[in-house]
């Protein structure tokens, strides 16, 4: 154990361990008995680019038995069922996750609830009897959710969504569209962002609210898969909303404030992707220094080379720094301050940081580092990805300028 791992908290530390053990006993095993079927986009996809039904069967055994055990949902308020386990927690166990699973075992990936896809502290809004309706399915890891922000015309400003919920007797009637919602094709039900007031929203003093839906629900439509870079199929849709019928209980906190859950969700997010980074990176830098070590050209091994041990050596300064600044960030969260200077640092410093050093660790391997077995390719364009997801690296850096101009010069 590092010196940084065996100075977190003992519940964290007990955390981590019996997750590790869980991974590797559980997880992994579980992955190479399907790997024919897992690793072949051939078999893990159907014709139309979604996930089949036999894998979809798959990950959600392993979900259920991590829900089983805890993990699953080890950051779930205690109301709700939850161990209620804070930020720390959340970024450690994700670290964990990624650091053993990289982008080869990808099936561990969903052994934690993820904030957009599965029972997260959003659901603390939830009203009964929506919520003794659909909370049990969630906790169980059976059903899962997707978070329906981002529009064709607001993306990057949220405040800027045209999708709106009018009022129809005592509930209301959702119209209007959804894109880059992931795991759009296969949720259960969404949590969905609309304009409830549109005088609040036009001065951007509120007036979006935020609902609940089931997928099934009439006038709610998959519109299209969006199949991205890398994948032959998708989890990212479309989603097209005519005119559904939306109860008074489906409302997820407040009338008109439903934009301060929507950026608490986009946190949680930036705390999951730094993790995510940071658990590539050091596995890929493993790998790399593993590789440095045995593979011999002019007649001795790689890493008596400077151009390739110092730029290992670079990545090793920045991902230990990513993960500190990351750390550091959950932290003031759980101590309930909003540190969106420190998460929006977090975020970016730690995905570039992770995405340059997977691309070193593929340099240094040459030709073999862009073969599919090697899976560095797979973390390359995860991270890629991830520059742009939760807030990209430009919108972040403005925010952090705005803290910064507004007088946030905690550094």
């Amino acid at each position: 154990m590092s010196a940084i791992a065996s100075d977190y908290p003992e519940e964290i530390i007990a955390l981590r361990e019996s997750l590790t053990a869980f991974l590797k006993k559980v997880v992994l095993p579980a992955h190479d008995k399907y790997a024919h079927i897992l690793d072949d986009s051939r078999r893990r996809y159907t014709a139309e680019g979604r996930t089949s039904p036999e894998v979809w069967s798959i990950i959600r055994d392993i979900r259920q038995q991590s829900a089983e055990l805890g993990f699953y949902t080890m950051c779930v308020p205690e109301a709700l069922g939850g161990a209620g386990m804070g930020y720390l927690a959340y970024f450690a166990a994700w670290e964990r996750v990624f650091h053993i699973c990289s982008a080869r075992y990808w099936l561990g990936h969903g052994v934690i609830a993820h904030w957009s896809r599965g029972p997260s502290p959003l659901l603390a809004r939830l009203r009964p009897p929506f919520r003794d309706a659909v909370l049990p399915d969630l906790m169980s890891g059976k059903k899962s959710l997707c978070f329906a922000l981002s529009e064709p015309g607001a993306g990057s400003d949220a405040t800027m969504i045209k999708t709106q919920a009018t009022v129809d007797g005592d509930g209301w009637r959702l119209t209007g569209s959804k894109i880059w919602i992931t795991n759009a094709p296969y949720a259960d039900h969404a949590i969905v962002f609309a304009v409830t007031s549109p005088e609040l929203a036009q001065a951007r003093r509120g007036g979006i609210s935020a609902f609940i839906v089931s997928t099934d629900a009439p006038g709610f439509e998959v519109e299209s898969l969006i199949k991205m870079w890398g994948a032959s199929g998708s989890d990212e849709g479309q989603l097209r909303f005519d005119a559904v019928r939306i109860e008074p209980e489906q409302l997820l906190g407040e009338l008109h404030r439903g934009f301060e859950l929507a950026m608490l969700g986009v946190g949680l997010g930036r705390i999951y992707n730094a993790a995510r980074a940071v658990g590539t990176a050091r596995w890929a830098l493993e790998t790399g220094i593993d590789y440095a070590g045995t593979r011999e050209t002019f007649g001795a091994p790689i890493k008596s080379h400077q151009g390739v041990s110092f730029p290992l050596a670079e990545s090793a300064m920045q991902v230990h720094a990513a993960h500190l600044v990351a750390r550091n960030a959950a932290e003031l969260l759980d101590q309930g301050k909003r540190a969106q200077k420190e998460v929006a640092m977090a975020k970016t410093l730690a995905v570039e940081a992770g995405r340059l050093a997977v691309d070193r660790v593929m340099q240094i391997h040459g030709a073999m580092g862009f073969a599919n077995d090697m899976h560095l390719t797979s973390a390359y364009i995860s991270l890629r990805k991830v520059m742009v997801a939760d807030g990209s690296s430009e919108i972040l850096r403005r925010q952090i300028a705005n803290n910064l101009f507004a007088g946030d010069f905690d550094l």
